[in-house]
């Protein structure tokens, strides 16, 4: 058996693939894995169900993911209670959750393998990965990722809770990174203080987290928020998301993964009901986590 957390990016996305730190932590919802030595591979995910050399997405990552652990055949059955495509790490945890299962078969429980081989997969779906997705699904707690030195646990002064809504349909995460990279392009200057100004906010963050001061994290959440819309990667359903949170009563609230649509992430004092309440009122399907201490 193996399981792989969800994640949020707490600051710093998109940033991050460009050599700025990010702040991101793992939540309660996940992926979780079981495997069997089997005469042909397959791997099962509800109703899906697919093989290598299908030609879909989906075998190609496997067969990434097996190649990279060295592994023979096997039978995968897998499930997954996050949304596809939304921000929250489903693809990565799913890698982690698999890779797990399978190093358990083989009686190898290498952290190292373990991101190796979610990598691999993850390189499939998203190109140039930054690593912080399949990082937060193998650590969980709070950690600070950079691609040039992977993660850091962060110790947290205080445990958080955080809002979570779909707030849009699902975008690519490749795409949406392929968009931010021709605003590079074309106006290196602007970007380049963007990023600056993403970087601050990230180094700001620690300081909050560590100090266990909630209210700076959130305001500097969405000040995040603010840089992000100047990338183009926020939606109008995302910032509609982000108002109906503050006015609930969040300390912050901004997008999390790569945008375009997908997930909202809103920080709460104590209790995210209020919160919850507003979205559901709109519609938006949406649920609250608990980010603590990583677990050992």
């Amino acid at each position: 058996m193996g399981h792989g957390c969800g994640k949020v990016i707490l600051l710093g996305e998109h940033a991050v693939v460009h050599g700025v730190p990010a702040i991101a932590a793992g939540i309660d919802r996940g992926a979780d894995a079981e495997v069997d030595r089997a005469t042909d591979t397959e791997l099962s995910i509800g109703e899906v169900r697919v093989i290598p050399g299908d030609g879909s997405e989906l075998g190609r990552a496997l067969s990434a993911l097996l190649a990279e652990l060295g592994a023979g055949s096997v039978s995968v059955r897998a499930t997954t209670c996050l949304p596809v495509g939304c921000g929250l790490g489903s693809s990565a945890a799913l890698a982690v959750a698999i890779a797990r299962a399978v190093q358990a078969l083989d009686g190898d429980a290498s952290s190292e393998r373990t991101l190796a081989a979610a990598t691999a997969w993850e390189r499939v779906f998203h190109g140039n990965p930054s690593g912080i997705d399949t990082a937060a699904a193998a650590q969980g707690g709070c950690i600070w990722f950079t691609k040039a030195s992977g993660p850091e646990p962060l110790r947290l002064g205080l445990p958080f809770t955080l809002a979570v809504a779909v707030a849009g349909p699902a975008a690519s995460t490749r795409s949406m990174v392929e968009s931010v990279a021709r605003i590079a392009e074309r106006r290196p200057e602007v970007f380049q203080k963007s990023l600056a100004g993403i970087e601050a906010l990230v180094k700001n963050a620690r300081i909050a987290l560590e100090a266990g001061d909630l209210t700076g994290l959130g305001r500097l959440m969405d000040l995040n928020q603010m840089l992000l819309s100047g990338l183009m990667v926020s939606t109008e359903e995302i910032e509609f998301a982000c108002r109906l949170a503050r006015s609930a009563g969040a300390l912050g609230a901004k997008l999390t993964g790569a945008g375009g649509g997908g997930c909202v992430i809103a920080l709460v004092e104590s209790d995210p009901e209020p919160v919850l309440a507003a979205w559901r009122a709109q519609g938006l399907t949406c649920f609250s986590t608990h980010v603590g201490a990583k677990k050992e």
